[in-house]
């Protein structure tokens, strides 16, 4: 489980890829038994995007790769704040529950199986996972996907609720985002909003 796949495609070398789970599927027919394969990938860059894919063939190999190119479609674009992410989110999505939580530098990706798949290939490094309800991969990797897309930088906030950073989150906190902004630690949408911060 969570192996990394040592065939690395040539076109996009900067994308790292995990395979999370192989499954053999077996077909009952007149003449005996059709064995397919389905793989579950994870891909990111390792710098804020990250994307999940299913792919079914007759082979593994042929899976991983069409698993690959599903998931490099189906991308997403994760704000973060440093090493980790901005604020703790809890998600339920089907039988998965499934919890995020920001952590202090230096903590490291405290998570398991298809979870940690997901979170390390988006190159956060410090956080705190919790898994709920359902062990299948595909339905964990699924829902971290959809909490992973409901995070906000406190600038989007800002933005959406038509208010300065420092209304929101004090000046104190909004001098440490300006400071990360600065250094280009802050991921996602902040470089809109460089034009709110004074």
């Amino acid at each position: 489980m969570g192996s990394r796949y040592p065939h690395s495609s040539g076109e996009r070398s900067e994308l790292a890829d995990r395979v999370v789970r192989v499954n053999r599927v077996a077909k009952v027919v007149k003449g005996g038994r059709k064995f397919s394969f389905s793989a579950l990938i994870v891909v990111g860059d390792m710098n804020g995007r990250v994307g999940a894919g299913i792919g079914k063939a007759r082979e593994v190999t042929e899976a991983i790769r069409k698993g690959m190119e599903v998931a490099k479609r189906n991308m997403i674009t994760v704000p973060m704040v440093g090493t980790t992410i901005p604020h703790e989110v809890r998600l339920k999505l089907g039988a998965a529950r499934i919890m995020l939580k920001p952590a202090a530098p230096g903590t490291g990706v405290i998570s398991g199986g298809a979870m940690r798949a997901v979170i390390e290939t988006a190159g956060i490094k410090d956080i705190l996972t919790k898994s709920h309800g359902t062990n299948n991969p595909i339905n964990t990797v699924r829902a971290t996907l959809a909490a992973l897309q409901q995070l906000r930088t406190v600038q989007q906030i800002a933005e959406l609720r038509g208010k300065e950073v420092e209304q929101i989150v004090g000046r104190r906190l909004a001098n440490v985002y300006r400071k990360a902004e600065g250094k280009g630690e802050l991921n996602g949408s902040a470089e809109s909003a460089n034009g709110e911060t004074k």
